[in-house]
């Protein structure tokens, strides 16, 4: 097998491609003969070493991956089945998707949902998967299309996109907040009503500000989530599930004891098996058949590492997918 091996020498990060024994693989019940893979920006900071990603080498990066069982010790998988698999630390600390075949235990895995082939699977990826989790998050909360307007940040990442896209399909009036004024024309076919500059949320945020929204789902943290809770309608929702814009959160108990307002995080490495099945029945039935055409373009394996450069250099949109065979 074919696997992008990382490996660390004088503190320098090496990626390389190299021909392994199927035998190194880890230790699992489910051996996977992986079809295609996908460049997230977590792998780029690994296979890169500009982030303290790995901790353990020799690794194989790539959060996630979709495939066919090769062989399976646990009776809920069998052999030729599709599955796909993302989080549990897979690419971090347990050898990862960017590889020919994979091994891990079988609770990390999820059968590959009816009306969903590898690619597409992979074009949804852990951004969607997540931004599913938020929407279903909103909806606990009692939000609702009826409730308002639901904004969300980092509008043009992977997640933000996404739940873009998932919001509108569901019926819901979005309010997409975006950097880049590029991104525009794109958001506005996934869905988005109207569009804010990041700058609108980036001062220093105010205990309470004008009633705005009746939900958000925040990819960003730090002044701008503030600035998001401040804005809230009562007993309006936030699903957090991202701290591209800080970890630090410089708010008050005020949105929260005034205005009833709710502040859910949103995990999607360790979410449990039933919860992950049924948000990935929900991203099958939702996104429209437009969403699988959205800018994506398909590298081979040897090419990760050049895009994994491009790709924290902001040379390149839309996702990364890798054909692994």
């Amino acid at each position: 097998m074919q696997a992008l091996i990382l490996e660390q020498s004088q503190g320098k990060t090496l990626a390389a491609i190299k021909t392994l024994d199927a035998d190194a693989l880890p230790a699992g019940e489910v051996t996977v003969d992986i079809d295609w893979s996908s460049l997230n920006y977590k792998d780029a900071l690994a296979i890169t070493g500009k982030g303290k990603i790995i901790r353990e080498f020799p690794m194989v990066p790539g959060i996630d991956f979709a495939g066919k069982v090769h062989h399976s010790e646990d009776p809920r998988f069998h052999s030729g089945q599709a599955v796909l698999l993302t989080g549990w630390g897979v690419g971090e600390n347990h050898w990862g998707g960017l590889a020919d075949q994979a091994r891990v235990k079988a609770d990390w895995l999820v059968p590959l949902p009816e009306g969903l082939d590898g690619r597409k699977a992979m074009i949804v990826g852990t951004a969607g998967f997540t931004a599913m989790l938020c929407v279903m998050a909103l909806e606990e909360g009692g939000i609702t299309p009826e409730s308002g307007e639901v904004l969300v940040t980092g509008a043009s990442g992977g997640v933000g996109s996404t739940a873009v896209a998932l919001l509108s399909a569901l019926g819901y009036r979005v309010v997409a907040v975006s950097g880049r004024e590029t991104t525009h024309e794109y958001l506005k076919s996934l869905g988005a009503t109207e569009i804010l500059p990041r700058s609108a949320f980036s001062g220093e945020a105010r205990p309470l500000d004008k009633q705005r929204w009746a939900g958000a789902i925040d990819t960003a943290g730090g002044g701008i989530l503030a600035t998001v809770l401040a804005q809230m309608h009562y007993s309006g929702v936030v699903a957090a599930c991202g701290l591209a814009g800080g970890f630090a959160l410089p708010t008050t108990v005020m949105p929260f004891i005034l205005r009833n307002v709710r502040l859910q995080g949103v995990d999607s490495v360790s979410t449990p098996a039933a919860r992950r099945k049924e948000a990935w029945k929900r991203l099958v039935k939702t996104l429209p058949d437009t969403f699988y055409q959205q800018a994506s373009r398909e590298i081979a394996l040897a090419e990760v590492p050049e895009y994994a450069a491009k790709l924290l250099n902001n040379a390149i949109t839309g996702r990364t997918l890798v054909k692994i065979r």
